[in-house]
Protein backbone atom coordinates (compact mmCIF):
# COMPACT_ATOMS: atom_id res chain seq x y z
CA UNK A 1 0.00 0.00 0.00
CA UNK A 2 1.46 3.45 -1.47
CA UNK A 3 1.45 6.41 0.34
CA UNK A 4 -1.37 8.01 -1.00
CA UNK A 5 -3.37 4.84 -0.54
CA UNK A 6 -2.66 4.61 3.50
CA UNK A 7 -3.88 8.20 3.35
CA UNK A 8 -7.26 7.24 2.30
CA UNK A 9 -7.30 4.11 4.59
CA UNK A 10 -6.96 6.64 6.80
CA UNK A 11 -9.33 9.27 6.21
CA UNK A 12 -12.26 7.08 5.07
CA UNK A 13 -11.94 4.49 7.91
CA UNK A 14 -10.06 5.15 10.96
CA UNK A 15 -12.65 6.42 13.54
CA UNK A 16 -13.36 9.71 13.63
CA UNK A 17 -12.69 10.38 17.28
CA UNK A 18 -9.27 9.43 17.10
CA UNK A 19 -8.66 10.57 13.44
CA UNK A 20 -9.38 13.89 14.76
CA UNK A 21 -7.34 14.25 17.33
CA UNK A 22 -4.13 12.84 15.40
CA UNK A 23 -5.27 15.87 13.34
CA UNK A 24 -5.79 18.95 15.54
CA UNK A 25 -4.23 18.17 18.19
CA UNK A 26 -0.97 19.12 15.99
CA UNK A 27 -2.81 21.66 14.50
CA UNK A 28 -3.73 23.67 17.32
CA UNK A 29 -0.44 23.38 19.14
CA UNK A 30 0.94 24.90 16.00
CA UNK A 31 -1.67 27.26 16.06
CA UNK A 32 -1.14 28.67 19.39
CA UNK A 33 2.62 28.45 18.80
CA UNK A 34 1.91 30.92 15.83
CA UNK A 35 -0.21 33.08 18.00
CA UNK A 36 2.74 33.62 20.46
CA UNK A 37 4.73 35.53 17.50
CA UNK A 38 2.44 38.30 18.06
CA UNK A 39 1.79 37.90 21.97
CA UNK A 40 5.42 37.37 22.80
CA UNK A 41 6.40 40.52 20.71
CA UNK A 42 3.89 42.50 23.22
CA UNK A 43 4.48 41.16 26.07
CA UNK A 44 8.41 41.51 25.25
CA UNK A 45 8.06 45.29 23.82
CA UNK A 46 5.30 46.69 27.37
CA UNK A 47 7.89 45.48 29.56
CA UNK A 48 11.05 46.42 27.50
CA UNK A 49 9.66 49.43 25.99
CA UNK A 50 6.46 50.83 27.21
CA UNK A 51 2.30 50.42 27.15
CA UNK A 52 2.15 53.03 23.91
CA UNK A 53 4.12 50.27 22.17
CA UNK A 54 1.88 47.89 22.45
CA UNK A 55 -0.85 50.46 20.83
CA UNK A 56 1.82 50.82 18.04
CA UNK A 57 1.78 47.38 17.14
CA UNK A 58 -1.62 46.75 17.42
CA UNK A 59 -2.11 49.97 15.18
CA UNK A 60 -0.07 48.08 12.38
CA UNK A 61 -1.83 44.77 12.80
CA UNK A 62 -4.63 45.32 9.83
CA UNK A 63 -1.25 44.82 7.25
CA UNK A 64 -0.16 41.88 9.44
CA UNK A 65 -3.84 40.34 9.04
CA UNK A 66 -4.20 41.28 5.02
CA UNK A 67 -0.77 39.57 4.77
CA UNK A 68 -2.08 36.44 6.45
CA UNK A 69 -5.45 36.83 4.51
CA UNK A 70 -3.79 36.10 1.42
CA UNK A 71 -1.82 33.26 2.90
CA UNK A 72 -5.23 31.76 3.79
CA UNK A 73 -6.68 32.45 0.74
CA UNK A 74 -4.18 30.27 -1.18
CA UNK A 75 -2.83 27.98 1.75
CA UNK A 76 -6.09 26.90 2.78
CA UNK A 77 -8.29 27.12 -1.11
CA UNK A 78 -5.89 25.09 -2.34
CA UNK A 79 -5.21 22.67 0.23
CA UNK A 80 -9.05 22.00 0.54
CA UNK A 81 -8.77 21.79 -3.33
CA UNK A 82 -6.13 19.07 -2.86
CA UNK A 83 -7.81 16.97 -0.38
CA UNK A 84 -10.81 17.13 -2.13
CA UNK A 85 -8.89 15.80 -5.57
CA UNK A 86 -7.51 13.18 -3.73
CA UNK A 87 -10.72 11.85 -2.57
CA UNK A 88 -11.49 11.82 -6.31
CA UNK A 89 -8.41 9.91 -6.62
CA UNK A 90 -6.97 12.58 -9.24
CA UNK A 91 -3.56 13.30 -7.83
CA UNK A 92 -1.83 14.93 -11.04
CA UNK A 93 -4.30 17.71 -10.33
CA UNK A 94 -3.36 17.46 -6.82
CA UNK A 95 0.13 18.41 -7.33
CA UNK A 96 -0.84 20.99 -10.08
CA UNK A 97 -2.86 22.69 -7.47
CA UNK A 98 -0.10 22.47 -4.81
CA UNK A 99 2.93 23.67 -6.87
CA UNK A 100 0.46 26.49 -8.49
CA UNK A 101 0.12 27.59 -4.79
CA UNK A 102 3.91 28.16 -3.92
CA UNK A 103 4.17 30.82 -7.13
CA UNK A 104 0.74 32.80 -5.82
CA UNK A 105 2.39 32.91 -2.26
CA UNK A 106 5.39 34.50 -3.33
CA UNK A 107 4.38 37.02 -5.98
CA UNK A 108 1.29 38.28 -3.72
CA UNK A 109 2.61 38.71 -0.43
CA UNK A 110 5.79 40.44 -2.80
CA UNK A 111 3.48 42.79 -4.62
CA UNK A 112 1.61 43.85 -0.99
CA UNK A 113 4.84 44.42 1.03
CA UNK A 114 6.34 46.64 -2.18
CA UNK A 115 2.82 48.33 -1.69
CA UNK A 116 2.86 48.65 2.23
CA UNK A 117 6.59 49.96 1.98
CA UNK A 118 5.83 52.81 -0.32
CA UNK A 119 2.60 53.87 1.20
CA UNK A 120 3.36 53.09 4.96
CA UNK A 121 2.54 56.18 7.31
CA UNK A 122 -0.56 56.72 5.36
CA UNK A 123 -1.60 53.30 5.60
CA UNK A 124 -0.86 53.86 9.34
CA UNK A 125 -2.59 57.19 9.98
CA UNK A 126 -4.93 55.36 8.39
CA UNK A 127 -5.60 52.45 10.67
CA UNK A 128 -5.64 54.46 13.42
CA UNK A 129 -2.21 55.34 14.38
CA UNK A 130 -2.07 58.49 16.41
CA UNK A 131 0.90 61.18 17.21
CA UNK A 132 2.18 59.37 19.83
CA UNK A 133 2.31 55.60 18.70
CA UNK A 134 2.70 56.36 14.56
CA UNK A 135 6.94 56.01 15.23
CA UNK A 136 6.37 52.77 16.66
CA UNK A 137 3.92 51.76 14.31
CA UNK A 138 6.77 52.44 11.65
CA UNK A 139 9.09 51.12 13.06
CA UNK A 140 7.53 47.65 13.44
CA UNK A 141 5.99 47.22 10.32
CA UNK A 142 8.63 48.41 8.06
CA UNK A 143 11.01 45.48 9.20
CA UNK A 144 7.93 43.15 8.99
CA UNK A 145 7.10 43.77 5.57
CA UNK A 146 10.37 42.70 4.42
CA UNK A 147 9.84 39.63 5.15
CA UNK A 148 6.43 39.24 4.25
CA UNK A 149 6.91 36.53 1.41
CA UNK A 150 8.97 34.41 3.86
CA UNK A 151 5.71 34.74 5.96
CA UNK A 152 2.99 33.81 3.43
CA UNK A 153 5.14 30.85 2.04
CA UNK A 154 5.74 29.13 5.68
CA UNK A 155 2.28 29.65 6.74
CA UNK A 156 0.52 28.97 3.58
CA UNK A 157 2.53 26.00 2.61
CA UNK A 158 1.71 24.76 5.55
CA UNK A 159 -1.78 24.06 5.01
CA UNK A 160 -0.67 21.33 2.68
CA UNK A 161 1.62 19.52 4.66
CA UNK A 162 -0.98 19.04 7.23
CA UNK A 163 -3.75 18.28 4.24
CA UNK A 164 -1.13 15.84 3.01
CA UNK A 165 -1.40 13.68 6.61
CA UNK A 166 1.60 15.32 8.04
CA UNK A 167 0.22 17.11 11.32
CA UNK A 168 3.08 16.69 13.04
CA UNK A 169 5.95 18.20 10.70
CA UNK A 170 3.15 21.28 10.17
CA UNK A 171 3.42 21.64 13.84
CA UNK A 172 7.11 21.26 14.22
CA UNK A 173 7.51 24.16 11.60
CA UNK A 174 5.50 25.85 13.78
CA UNK A 175 7.18 25.56 16.87
CA UNK A 176 10.78 26.25 14.85
CA UNK A 177 9.71 29.42 14.14
CA UNK A 178 7.86 30.48 17.86
CA UNK A 179 10.54 29.40 19.63
CA UNK A 180 13.04 30.86 18.02
CA UNK A 181 11.38 33.99 17.93
CA UNK A 182 10.76 33.86 21.55
CA UNK A 183 14.51 33.32 22.34
CA UNK A 184 15.56 35.91 19.94
CA UNK A 185 12.63 39.13 21.27
CA UNK A 186 14.20 39.26 24.89
CA UNK A 187 17.79 39.52 22.95
CA UNK A 188 17.34 42.19 20.05
CA UNK A 189 14.59 44.06 23.07
CA UNK A 190 16.32 44.27 26.00
CA UNK A 191 20.48 43.12 25.16
CA UNK A 192 20.64 45.17 22.01
CA UNK A 193 18.36 47.55 22.85
CA UNK A 194 16.48 47.64 19.84
CA UNK A 195 12.69 48.29 20.99
CA UNK A 196 10.12 47.24 18.40
CA UNK A 197 12.74 47.77 15.66
CA UNK A 198 13.86 44.55 17.47
CA UNK A 199 10.68 42.65 18.34
CA UNK A 200 9.98 42.68 14.25
CA UNK A 201 13.43 41.28 13.71
CA UNK A 202 13.19 38.46 15.50
CA UNK A 203 9.69 37.82 14.05
CA UNK A 204 11.12 37.92 10.86
CA UNK A 205 14.27 35.74 11.35
CA UNK A 206 12.10 33.55 12.61
CA UNK A 207 9.11 33.23 10.42
CA UNK A 208 12.23 32.87 7.57
CA UNK A 209 13.92 30.16 9.18
CA UNK A 210 9.95 28.35 9.38
CA UNK A 211 9.50 29.00 5.63
CA UNK A 212 13.08 27.07 4.57
CA UNK A 213 11.85 24.13 7.04
CA UNK A 214 8.68 24.28 5.00
CA UNK A 215 10.30 24.30 1.31
CA UNK A 216 12.90 21.30 2.41
CA UNK A 217 9.84 19.30 2.95
CA UNK A 218 8.31 19.52 -0.28
CA UNK A 219 11.56 19.76 -2.52
CA UNK A 220 13.75 17.13 -0.29
CA UNK A 221 11.38 14.17 -1.31
CA UNK A 222 9.37 13.78 1.94
CA UNK A 223 5.86 15.13 0.89
CA UNK A 224 3.71 13.11 -1.31
CA UNK A 225 2.38 15.85 -3.12
CA UNK A 226 5.17 16.09 -6.01
CA UNK A 227 5.98 19.98 -6.88
CA UNK A 228 7.06 19.66 -10.26
CA UNK A 229 8.78 22.85 -12.27
CA UNK A 230 6.38 22.22 -14.96
CA UNK A 231 3.66 22.83 -13.10
CA UNK A 232 5.13 26.11 -11.50
CA UNK A 233 3.45 28.00 -14.62
CA UNK A 234 0.35 29.93 -13.42
CA UNK A 235 -3.16 28.68 -14.39
CA UNK A 236 -5.91 30.61 -14.11
CA UNK A 237 -8.37 28.04 -13.85
CA UNK A 238 -6.54 26.87 -11.04
CA UNK A 239 -6.26 30.03 -9.62
CA UNK A 240 -9.76 30.61 -9.85
CA UNK A 241 -10.59 27.74 -8.45
CA UNK A 242 -8.28 28.83 -5.02
CA UNK A 243 -10.04 31.73 -4.53
CA UNK A 244 -13.28 30.43 -4.89
CA UNK A 245 -12.84 27.70 -2.07
CA UNK A 246 -10.37 30.03 -0.30
CA UNK A 247 -12.37 33.02 -0.55
CA UNK A 248 -14.17 32.51 2.88
CA UNK A 249 -10.91 32.58 5.33
CA UNK A 250 -9.48 35.12 3.22
CA UNK A 251 -12.40 37.29 3.33
CA UNK A 252 -12.66 36.77 7.31
CA UNK A 253 -8.93 37.99 7.77
CA UNK A 254 -9.32 40.97 5.03
CA UNK A 255 -12.81 41.59 7.28
CA UNK A 256 -10.73 41.68 10.65
CA UNK A 257 -8.48 44.38 9.02
CA UNK A 258 -11.14 46.18 8.37
CA UNK A 259 -12.90 46.17 11.88
CA UNK A 260 -9.19 46.52 13.59
CA UNK A 261 -8.84 50.26 11.23
CA UNK A 262 -12.72 50.82 12.60
CA UNK A 263 -11.89 49.81 16.26
CA UNK A 264 -8.48 51.72 16.70
CA UNK A 265 -10.39 55.34 15.44
CA UNK A 266 -13.40 54.46 17.83
CA UNK A 267 -10.85 53.59 20.57
CA UNK A 268 -9.11 56.75 20.10
CA UNK A 269 -12.17 58.77 19.64
CA UNK A 270 -13.86 57.64 22.98
CA UNK A 271 -10.73 56.18 25.40
CA UNK A 272 -7.09 57.63 23.41
CA UNK A 273 -4.28 55.63 23.39
CA UNK A 274 -4.74 53.44 26.80
CA UNK A 275 -7.97 52.08 24.94
CA UNK A 276 -6.04 51.28 21.85
CA UNK A 277 -3.32 50.13 24.33
CA UNK A 278 -5.86 48.05 25.69
CA UNK A 279 -7.35 46.28 22.76
CA UNK A 280 -4.09 45.24 21.86
CA UNK A 281 -3.63 43.28 25.16
CA UNK A 282 -7.60 42.12 24.36
CA UNK A 283 -6.80 40.95 20.77
CA UNK A 284 -3.51 39.06 22.38
CA UNK A 285 -5.80 36.96 24.59
CA UNK A 286 -8.39 36.45 21.90
CA UNK A 287 -5.78 34.98 19.92
CA UNK A 288 -5.18 32.48 22.49
CA UNK A 289 -8.37 31.42 22.99
CA UNK A 290 -9.39 31.35 18.74
CA UNK A 291 -6.19 30.04 17.30
CA UNK A 292 -6.81 26.18 19.01
CA UNK A 293 -10.42 26.80 17.22
CA UNK A 294 -8.32 27.41 13.98
CA UNK A 295 -6.16 24.81 14.74
CA UNK A 296 -9.70 22.39 15.19
CA UNK A 297 -10.70 23.65 11.61
CA UNK A 298 -7.66 22.55 10.39
CA UNK A 299 -7.24 19.30 11.50
CA UNK A 300 -10.76 18.62 10.90
CA UNK A 301 -10.89 19.81 6.70
CA UNK A 302 -8.97 17.40 5.46
CA UNK A 303 -11.09 14.61 7.06
CA UNK A 304 -14.28 16.26 5.94
CA UNK A 305 -12.94 16.72 2.06
CA UNK A 306 -12.38 13.55 1.82
CA UNK A 307 -15.10 12.00 2.96
CA UNK A 308 -17.57 14.58 1.30
CA UNK A 309 -15.56 14.20 -1.64
CA UNK A 310 -15.91 10.30 -1.18
CA UNK A 311 -19.70 10.51 -0.45
CA UNK A 312 -19.09 9.23 3.15
CA UNK A 313 -21.82 11.75 4.83
CA UNK A 314 -22.43 10.24 7.91
CA UNK A 315 -18.07 10.29 8.38
CA UNK A 316 -18.41 14.08 7.25
CA UNK A 317 -21.64 15.03 10.12
CA UNK A 318 -19.40 13.47 12.43
CA UNK A 319 -16.28 15.36 12.06
CA UNK A 320 -18.39 18.44 12.38
CA UNK A 321 -19.85 17.49 15.76
CA UNK A 322 -16.66 16.56 17.36
CA UNK A 323 -15.45 19.53 16.30
CA UNK A 324 -18.02 21.70 17.38
CA UNK A 325 -17.57 20.44 20.87
CA UNK A 326 -13.92 20.77 21.15
CA UNK A 327 -14.28 24.17 20.53
CA UNK A 328 -16.63 24.58 22.46
CA UNK A 329 -15.04 23.39 25.39
CA UNK A 330 -11.96 25.86 24.68
CA UNK A 331 -13.72 28.67 24.15
CA UNK A 332 -15.74 27.96 27.60
CA UNK A 333 -12.55 27.70 29.22
CA UNK A 334 -11.69 31.11 27.93
CA UNK A 335 -14.64 32.81 28.83
CA UNK A 336 -14.18 31.45 32.73
CA UNK A 337 -10.50 32.81 32.32
CA UNK A 338 -11.26 36.45 31.00
CA UNK A 339 -14.00 37.03 33.01
CA UNK A 340 -12.41 35.77 36.70
CA UNK A 341 -8.67 36.65 36.23
CA UNK A 342 -8.65 39.51 34.06
CA UNK A 343 -6.60 41.59 36.12
CA UNK A 344 -3.81 38.63 36.56
CA UNK A 345 -3.90 38.53 32.47
CA UNK A 346 -3.04 42.17 31.91
CA UNK A 347 -0.65 42.07 34.71
CA UNK A 348 1.21 39.85 31.90
CA UNK A 349 2.02 42.92 29.69
CA UNK A 350 3.05 46.10 31.50
CA UNK A 351 5.07 46.27 34.83
CA UNK A 352 5.00 49.39 35.25
CA UNK A 353 2.44 50.19 38.51
CA UNK A 354 1.34 53.70 37.10
CA UNK A 355 0.72 52.49 33.46
CA UNK A 356 -0.71 49.47 35.05
CA UNK A 357 -3.06 51.44 36.91
CA UNK A 358 -4.19 53.50 34.07
CA UNK A 359 -4.50 50.31 31.85
CA UNK A 360 -6.52 48.43 34.46
CA UNK A 361 -9.29 50.63 34.79
CA UNK A 362 -9.74 50.09 30.72
CA UNK A 363 -8.45 47.52 30.05
CA UNK A 364 -10.25 45.10 32.60
CA UNK A 365 -13.91 46.16 31.81
CA UNK A 366 -12.93 45.73 28.39
CA UNK A 367 -12.18 42.62 28.54
CA UNK A 368 -15.36 40.93 30.16
CA UNK A 369 -17.36 43.30 27.78
CA UNK A 370 -15.61 42.39 24.60
CA UNK A 371 -15.52 38.62 24.87
CA UNK A 372 -18.61 38.14 27.01
CA UNK A 373 -19.91 35.49 23.89
CA UNK A 374 -16.95 33.22 23.54
CA UNK A 375 -18.81 30.59 24.79
CA UNK A 376 -20.86 29.79 21.90
CA UNK A 377 -18.42 31.74 18.94
CA UNK A 378 -16.44 27.81 18.98
CA UNK A 379 -19.79 26.90 17.49
CA UNK A 380 -20.21 29.77 14.50
CA UNK A 381 -16.69 29.27 13.43
CA UNK A 382 -16.15 25.66 13.14
CA UNK A 383 -19.32 25.53 11.34
CA UNK A 384 -18.57 28.19 8.95
CA UNK A 385 -15.27 26.02 8.37
CA UNK A 386 -17.11 23.14 7.67
CA UNK A 387 -18.90 25.06 4.73
CA UNK A 388 -15.90 25.69 3.03
CA UNK A 389 -14.48 21.98 4.02
CA UNK A 390 -17.53 20.64 1.74
CA UNK A 391 -17.10 23.25 -0.88
CA UNK A 392 -19.50 25.55 -0.25
CA UNK A 393 -17.28 28.65 -0.74
CA UNK A 394 -20.20 31.20 -0.53
CA UNK A 395 -21.93 29.77 2.08
CA UNK A 396 -18.70 29.67 4.52
CA UNK A 397 -17.85 33.44 3.03
CA UNK A 398 -21.09 34.56 4.22
CA UNK A 399 -20.84 33.09 7.40
CA UNK A 400 -17.59 34.21 8.50
CA UNK A 401 -18.51 37.76 7.31
CA UNK A 402 -21.45 38.02 9.05
CA UNK A 403 -19.91 38.31 12.34
CA UNK A 404 -16.71 40.03 11.02
CA UNK A 405 -18.25 42.78 8.78
CA UNK A 406 -22.29 42.50 8.06
CA UNK A 407 -23.04 43.09 12.49
CA UNK A 408 -19.77 43.99 13.98
CA UNK A 409 -19.17 47.08 11.76
CA UNK A 410 -22.81 48.84 12.10
CA UNK A 411 -22.29 47.74 15.38
CA UNK A 412 -18.82 49.95 16.08
CA UNK A 413 -20.85 52.29 14.05
CA UNK A 414 -23.71 52.54 16.24
CA UNK A 415 -23.17 51.71 19.87
CA UNK A 416 -19.96 53.97 20.23
CA UNK A 417 -22.72 56.97 19.56
CA UNK A 418 -24.74 55.91 22.44
CA UNK A 419 -22.50 54.30 24.98
CA UNK A 420 -18.89 55.47 24.24
CA UNK A 421 -16.28 53.48 24.83
CA UNK A 422 -18.21 50.64 26.43
CA UNK A 423 -20.02 50.80 22.85
CA UNK A 424 -16.91 49.89 21.23
CA UNK A 425 -16.53 46.53 23.80
CA UNK A 426 -20.30 45.58 23.36
CA UNK A 427 -19.89 45.78 19.09
CA UNK A 428 -17.77 42.84 19.47
CA UNK A 429 -20.36 40.84 22.21
CA UNK A 430 -23.43 41.65 19.87
CA UNK A 431 -22.10 40.47 16.82
CA UNK A 432 -21.02 37.47 18.51
CA UNK A 433 -24.31 36.39 19.61
CA UNK A 434 -26.53 37.65 16.22
CA UNK A 435 -23.96 35.74 14.02
CA UNK A 436 -24.14 32.43 15.73
CA UNK A 437 -27.61 32.66 15.48
CA UNK A 438 -27.64 32.78 11.62
CA UNK A 439 -24.98 30.11 11.53
CA UNK A 440 -27.21 27.86 13.31
CA UNK A 441 -30.06 28.80 10.95
CA UNK A 442 -27.68 27.62 7.84
CA UNK A 443 -26.35 24.57 9.28
CA UNK A 444 -29.95 22.99 10.09
CA UNK A 445 -30.52 23.67 6.96
CA UNK A 446 -27.74 21.56 5.41
CA UNK A 447 -27.23 18.94 7.44
CA UNK A 448 -30.67 18.04 6.70
CA UNK A 449 -29.95 17.75 2.75
CA UNK A 450 -27.04 16.13 3.85
CA UNK A 451 -28.95 13.39 5.65
CA UNK A 452 -31.03 12.91 3.17
CA UNK A 453 -28.73 12.60 -0.39
CA UNK A 454 -26.83 10.01 1.93
CA UNK A 455 -30.24 8.23 2.30
CA UNK A 456 -31.02 8.13 -1.42
CA UNK A 457 -27.14 7.88 -2.48
CA UNK A 458 -27.50 11.22 -4.03
CA UNK A 459 -24.66 13.95 -4.78
CA UNK A 460 -24.84 17.55 -3.79
CA UNK A 461 -23.45 19.90 -5.81
CA UNK A 462 -20.71 21.02 -4.29
CA UNK A 463 -21.09 25.16 -5.70
CA UNK A 464 -23.65 25.35 -4.01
Amino acid sequence: MNKQQEKARLLGEEPIGKLLLKFSVPAIIGMLVNALYNIVDRIFIGRGVDGRAIGGIYVAMPMSLILMAFSMLIGIGGNTLVSIRLGQNRKEDADRIASNAIVLLALISSIIAILGLVFLEPLLKLFGASESNLSYAMDYLRIILIGAPFQAIGFGMNNFIRGEGSPRVAMVTMLIGAILNTILDPIFIFKFNMGVKGAAMATIISQTVSAIWVMSYFFGGKSMLSIKKEYLKLKFSIFKEIISIGFSPFSMQLAASLVTVLLNTNLQRYGGDLATSSMGVINSVTMMILMPIFGINQGSQPIIGFNYGAKKYDRTVQTLKYAILGATIITTLGFLATQIFPETIIKLFVTDEKELKELMDIAVPGMRIFLAMLPIIGFQVVSSAFFQATGKPKHSAFLSLSRQVLILIPAIFILPKLLGLKGVWLAGSVADFISSLITAGFLIVFLKRLNYAEYNSNDLNLEN
